[in-house]
């Protein structure tokens, strides 16, 4: 069974190096998957339950902006000390949020709750930071489909981990319990960064940090590359907290009972979903692996960006509870490829010994549009209600296509036959 994995994600049995390469990147994006857990699936479905407005749900994901602003800080990470300890103390801030959440009313979403939810962004977009300088640095190129699909799968067992796993046990536990469950577990994850191998910058990458961006990004080239970060994954941005409360307010007519609903929540589109998602980005590797990024990137990619066309057939053809099923398990299942092969992209077009700010700079650019649409994704939800808004982000998902003509010289891989 185990050599067949190593199979299907394109490394040899015979190369334990990589093997142990392919254990370092899986244990370092379950962590940095932990935060956005809490983010993306246990605070809204956490604030919806307390009353919140969708309007207020989607507003917040504003808060996330340091994803998008982290390039401006990276040097530091770059510049100054271990990466492992950037993590270890990310994580620690992190806890600390988690363990105050309990103390505070989120109904009205005051001053104190977004300083809260701001500092846990701001701590996981560093940590981002430090995790991915350190994976781009680890990993060779022809590493990389492997490694990314590996790298996906971790990020989405964290989600089910501390994000379907705490929703699913709201049913039985009080939420402040499982906020201070959850904090415990974050330190426990920040020291086991520690565990791994030191892997060091030279002393010339540290002091010419602009020099090497620079000679990277200061041609006009760059600038389609720049467009189409920005736009891939913008439908994916621009559903995402309004799946959760579709999930709630749709459920309630098919699961009165809160509890039967959280279960439900719980149990299909967060963990029983990010399994698939997890499938998904072992595929989308193996894909990779075998038809290369540039194809992984448009095909892949766009069977996550139909995917959300689901939910908005579940809701115009009240499809009930095997239609939403059957919406969320697709929309899980074609994000893991999807997501797989834009990580591949955004590592194979940085170079390794300036991947920090460089992998920064993209990560945040990316990002940028798909937290500030995400901000008014429940304008959008409330005026042309959840079907017509799913429809009308798969249609935002379509403008990065036109650009790949320019992008794909951009991608270091041999030509396929």
């Amino acid at each position: 069974m185990l050599s067949w994995v190593w199979k299907l994600l394109g490394v040899s049995e015979g190369s334990p190096e990589s093997r142990k390469k392919l254990g370092v990147v899986a244990l370092l994006y379950f962590i940095q998957g932990a935060p956005a857990a809490i983010l993306w699936e246990v605070l809204p479905v956490y604030f919806r339950i307390n009353g919140v407005s969708l309007r207020a749900i989607g507003g917040l994901r504003l808060l996330e902006l340091p994803y998008s602003l982290k390039v401006f800080w990276s040097p530091l990470v770059h510049r100054y000390g271990d990466r492992r300890v950037w993590v270890l103390a990310c994580m620690l801030g992190i806890a600390a949020v988690l363990f105050a959440l309990p103390f505070v009313n989120v109904a009205g979403v005051g001053a104190i709750v977004l300083l809260l939810i701001l500092a846990l962004t701001t701590l996981s977009a560093t940590q981002d930071v430090a995790i991915d300088s350190y994976s781009v640095g680890l990993i060779r190129r022809e590493e990389e489909g492997a490694a990314n699909g590996v790298r996906a799968s971790a990020y989405r067992v964290a989600l089910v981990c501390a994000g379907g796993g705490l929703v699913f046990l709201a049913a039985v536990l009080p939420w402040n319990s499982l906020f201070v469950l959850a904090g415990a577990i974050f330190v426990i994850l920040g020291f086991t960064a520690l565990a791994i191998p030191r892997l060091g910058l030279t002393d010339e990458a540290r002091e010419h940090w602009l020099k090497g961006f620079i000679g990277w990004a200061g041609t006009w080239r760059v600038i389609p590359l720049i467009l189409f970060v920005l736009t891939y994954k913008l439908g994916e941005f621009a559903i995402g907290p309004m799946v959760k409360p579709f999930w709630v307010d749709y459920g309630k007519t098919i699961w009165p009972a809160t509890d039967d609903l959280m279960f439900q929540i719980g149990l299909f589109p967060t963990t029983f979903g990010i399994v698939l998602s997890v499938v998904g980005a072992l595929i989308g590797g193996a894909f990779i692996s075998r038809y290369g990024i540039f194809h992984g990137v448009w095909f892949l990619g766009l069977l996550q960006a139909v995917s959300n066309l689901g939910y908005s057939l579940v809701e115009w053809f009240n499809l009930g509870r095997f239609g939403l099923y059957g919406a969320s398990m697709f929309e899980s299942f074609s994000g893991g490829l999807g997501t797989a092969a834009f990580l591949v992209f955004l590592m194979n077009v940085c170079q390794k010994e300036h991947a920090t700010v460089q992998y920064a700079f993209l990560s945040s650019i990316f990002s940028l549009t798909g937290r500030l649409i995400g901000g008014i994704s429940g304008l959008g939800a409330e005026k042309y209600g959840f079907g017509g808004y799913f429809a009308i982000t798969f249609l935002l998902s379509m403008p990065a296509y036109l650009l790949l003509p320019w992008v794909k010289p951009w991608i270091q891989e041999e030509r396929r036959e």
